[in-house]
């Protein structure tokens, strides 16, 4: 299985960190950046990540930033990508279990190193339950009842009464 993981400054060490625990445990990792602490926006590696894992250049996804939740709402900008932002053992295993969760991310600020790499191994190991759980997870990828993929968030249209 190939992991995909990407962060920003907040959460470079953590990347290392995690992407080797990944090896070690027979991962393959395709490490999407940034090679260093310097300063970088994280939508720039979350979009980047979330296109990789679409195209099928990776299995399963791994963000990391100071809190996780900046990184998560980039990923799920992308139609298909579940990101899930987990804070522990509980929280990674129902990601995958019952929400078919394929990124994980992580606050490297927020988290402690022992429970980022407890969050990861258990997100790694844990499939997707599937059963009643599948209509739920289609209905995040579509407009309820329609079939239709459901639009990006459109901002409301003024209501010409109220106009001066």
């Amino acid at each position: 299985m190939r992991i995909l993981i990407a962060s920003d400054h907040a959460g470079f060490e953590f990347k290392e960190m995690l992407a080797d625990r990944a090896r070690d445990t027979g991962y393959e990792i395709l490490d999407l950046g940034p090679q260093n602490r310097d300063a970088v926006d994280y939508p720039d590696f979350a979009h980047q990540l979330a296109r990789a894992l679409l195209a099928g250049k990776g299995d399963l996804g791994v963000l990391i930033c100071g809190t996780g939740i900046g990184m998560a709402m980039a990923a799920n900008r992308h139609p298909g990508v579940r990101a899930a932002l987990c804070h522990d053992a509980f929280t990674a295993e129902y990601a995958r279990r019952h929400n078919n969760a394929n990124v994980l991310c992580i606050g490297g600020r927020t988290t402690g190193p022992g429970v980022a790499v407890q969050i990861l191994d258990i997100f790694l190991a844990t499939p997707f339950e599937g059963g009643r759980h599948e209509r739920r997870v289609e209905k995040i990828e579509n407009e309820e009842g329609t079939g239709r993929r459901a639009p990006g968030i459109v901002p409301p249209t003024p209501d010409k009464e109220q106009q001066p």
